[in-house]
């Protein structure tokens, strides 16, 4: 059991790893990175449950650090300030709480990352919707439907898998490469 589960997970990220157009959809995504940071744009992230922990997770290594030492980049989670999520939650709707975030704090050139394994997250798709409508880019991390998210992402990152916990494991994979590629891009290494 054990074995079959890591062999699962082997096999999703191999035909990552094997799909040129998967890889290019990641470069991509390396590249608007770059560029929003380059031109004093920031990137949000969006998700709910183990996405939001991924969220959080990227975020964090974009304005922390990931393996080296430099200046810090404005990444954050549009859910850690708990008083703004219980608040809108409650005088609006949950599925309204990152569209909100979005309308405060994005604008145009800003890139949101939003993470959904099935794609079709209410308050993911809401502040994907709202993020348009403010001139910022859609980066949509999914399973292999990819749900409404994926008509509205300008880069869409479509896992191919439909286990949650496979497409968990793959978005946070991805998102450490994509943290890597931005961070060696923009500094070097710079140590």
């Amino acid at each position: 059991m054990i074995v079959d589960k890591i062999n699962e997970s082997i096999i999703v990220k191999k035909q990552m790893a094997d799909d040129p157009a998967f890889v290019k959809t990641v470069e991509k995504t390396i590249a608007l990175l770059v560029d929003a940071f380059q031109n004093g744009h920031k990137v949000l992230f969006c998700g709910n449950g183990g996405s939001a922990a991924d969220a959080q997770h990227l975020a964090a290594e974009l304005s922390g650090r990931f393996y080296f030492d430099r200046p810090p980049l404005p990444a954050e989670a549009c859910h850690v300030n708990s008083s703004f999520l219980t608040a809108v939650s409650n005088d609006y709707s949950f599925d309204q709480v990152f569209a909100r975030y979005i309308n405060a704090m994005g604008n145009r050139g800003d890139i949101l990352i939003g993470l959904s394994t099935s794609g079709n997250s209410t308050n993911v798709v809401e502040a994907f919707k709202t993020a348009k409508e403010r001139g910022m880019i859609c980066i949509g991390f999914t399973g292999s439907k990819g749900g409404k998210m994926k008509d509205l992402s300008d880069v869409h990152i479509c896992v191919p898998s439909d286990d949650t916990p496979r497409i968990q494991e793959s978005h946070i994979t991805i998102g450490h490469i994509i943290c890597e590629m931005v961070e060696k891009t923009l500094f070097g290494n710079v140590q």
